[in-house]
């Protein structure tokens, strides 16, 4: 069984009409750029198309699978035949065997975006590298095959592309659409139940970048596809348009139930003794006393990530309110910051407030970490209390959560991101 497996993983599939799969499988990777979790394992697909005047690769394996990758061009064609290599992302997972692959080619010009030249020059440790920069309404005509491609950056990285064979209404998407998901079957209509690992690969991957989703999505509208081949996981032949509508949806869907135009603030905060939430709760008080301002209040010990995710995402304003222990503020509270990561932050305003016994740093560090986020900070006093806040340091704490609102709703003052 074991060689009947590692057989099929060296043989190319056929996709479409002389386009064919050349990626590989990886079955047993567990963690995938540190933040996802693999149970089902992965694929780092690439392809290869064949044309009367010559052959395209297009992009390539992770490095410590570039043998079978090879061996797979190999089946197909001699080095000599391949005149251009199309990279959508450059990525070490889909540019790992470019370097070697370049060596056996020498004569195949490299297609990427403008923003990935300097990139191409790093990971081939060639400055005289033979490449061309492509973007949106350029196109290679190779034999019966016209390539068109297109400027979809920002997903994830900012060189990243997508390319579109016109004969065959096949979108080369790049790493959109994707998913952490390795099954030999390869196409979704054959292959397991993936949709957990198409929405998770979303979340984790897409969803910080929706805005450029959305554009890209405006782009693969303008074109008939027939089907998606990724760079991660199934190619999507049964009913692709399916998949560009969950990523529309997802990427505009807002879980507010009704803002009426008011700006969304919500206040998080960990407490030990009360303390800290009487100060969110203060603060709260004085934020709902400005009009245009909805207010709410969590408690991070009591608060699911999925749910922290979509709060912090539809929030124009975050507050958050942590206790000091041990001279740093409790991982509750570097989970929902960790959360961040996963959202698009421009625009958001952010700041801290807490109590503490002794030292008092979690506000600080929670402020540094808001501004390395690129939250826009107000310069304006923050709230750290000692202890049992008294009555006229909650009124400090409510007029605190006046003047954020006020800046929340637009009130001119000098912001500070750095």
């Amino acid at each position: 069984m074991q060689n009947s497996m590692n057989k099929t993983n060296e043989e190319p599939i056929e996709i479409a009409p002389n386009i064919f799969f050349i990626g590989v499988f990886d079955p047993n990777i567990r963690t995938f750029d540190i933040i996802m979790k693999t149970a089902n394992g992965s694929s780092y697909n690439a392809y290869l198309i064949k044309t009367n005047e010559g052959v395209v690769i297009l992009d390539g394996v992770k490095l410590e699978f570039q043998d079978i990758f090879f061996q797979k061009v190999e089946k197909l064609c001699t080095y000599n035949e391949i005149k251009y290599v199309i990279s959508h992302h450059l990525e070490p997972d889909h540019a790992g065997s470019i370097p070697e692959l370049i060596k056996r080619a020498p004569q195949a010009k490299v297609l990427i975006s403008p923003q990935a030249t300097a990139m191409l020059k790093a990971i081939t440790h060639n400055e005289n590298i033979d490449f061309e920069t492509v973007w949106t309404n350029k196109s290679l005509k190779m034999g019966d095959k016209t390539i068109k491609f297109l400027t979809t950056p920002y997903l994830h990285w900012p060189e990243t592309m997508s390319s579109y064979v016109q004969e065959n209404k096949l979108l080369f998407s790049g790493d959109v659409f994707g998913s952490h998901y390795h099954d030999r079957r390869l196409f979704n209509d054959l292959v397991g139940d993936f949709h957990y690992s198409f929405k998770y690969y979303y979340d984790h991957i897409m969803r910080p970048f929706k805005s450029y989703v959305l554009n890209a999505i405006t782009l693969y509208d303008k074109l008939e596809i027939d089907l998606i081949a990724t760079l991660h996981g199934p190619i999507l032949r049964d009913n692709p348009k399916k998949y560009i509508d969950y990523y529309r949806k997802w990427s505009q869907n807002s879980y507010k139930l009704s803002s009426n135009g008011k700006k969304t603030l919500s206040i998080f905060y960990l407490t030990s003794y009360k303390n800290t939430q009487d100060m969110a709760e203060a603060i709260y008080e004085g934020a709902e006393s400005v009009d245009g301002i909805i207010a709410n209040v969590y408690d991070l010990a009591s608060i699911e990530e999925s749910n922290m995710i979509n709060i912090l995402e539809d929030s124009d304003g975050i507050l958050i309110g942590s206790p000091t222990i041990n001279a740093d503020a409790p991982k509750p509270v570097w989970e929902l910051l960790s959360c961040m990561m996963l959202l698009e932050k421009k625009g958001k305003l952010g700041s801290a407030f807490g109590s503490y016994g002794w030292s008092g740093e979690a506000v600080d560090m929670i402020i540094h970490r808001l501004k390395s986020l690129n939250f826009r900070v107000p310069p304006i006093e923050n709230i750290k209390i000692k202890l049992i806040p008294t009555e006229e340091e909650l009124q400090d704490c409510y007029d605190f959560g006046v003047e954020f609102s006020h800046i929340l709703n637009g009130k001119i003052i000098e912001m500070t991101m750095n």
